[in-house]
């Protein structure tokens, strides 16, 4: 897929405590100097993110996040798009990253979804409208956001939404 534009200022906070669960952080007056210090911030920001992926129950095999300042990569190999894609949002609609370089690898490709960018006043049934012409597919949109989105109703501007295909009677179009 590549390189993902989101908004850097929006999204999940990371539990930057439960990332430092069982390691042994240095504390700051022991760092050798700001850059150090920087490595360890985003050292301890990969891991939470590593940690969330895994609870959301995504399979990732030797999954690797690598951030550098506001930009993700993401490495590893999944099942599915389906997958990739949710792993890759999840990501990207992290607090403070505004970039993400998707290197999963795809067991089995198939054709990718869309991507949308909330804006104020969005709804899913809204969005579902714009993209199927009926505003009651809009629980196609929230299933296909699961488990990132836990409410069809709690959407925020400058979320980024996976935007499936339609689906008519098991064929996608």
């Amino acid at each position: 897929m590549g390189l993902i534009d989101f908004v850097k200022n929006v999204g999940r906070k990371l539990d930057l405590n439960k990332a430092q669960q069982g390691a042994q952080a240095k504390p700051a007056t022991q760092a050798a100097g700001q850059q150090q210090a920087a490595q360890t911030a985003e050292r301890n920001r990969e891991a939470a993110l590593v940690n969330v992926i895994n609870q959301m129950g995504f399979k990732v095999r030797d999954l690797a996040v690598d951030i550098e300042g506001d930009k993700a990569l993401v490495r590893g190999a999944v099942d599915t798009q389906e997958e990739r894609e949710k792993v890759v949002l999840l990501t990207g609609n992290t607090e403070g990253i505004a970039k993400v370089d998707d290197r999963l690898q795809v067991a089995r490709p198939e054709a990718e979804a869309q991507y949308y960018d909330v804006k104020p006043g969005d709804t899913l049934s809204k969005i579902a409208k714009q993209f199927y012409g009926d505003a009651n597919k809009y629980n196609q949109i929230f299933e296909a956001n699961r488990p990132m989105l836990k409410d069809a109703d709690e959407i925020y501007p400058g979320q980024k939404l996976r935007i499936p295909a339609t689906t008519t009677a098991g064929v996608r179009t």
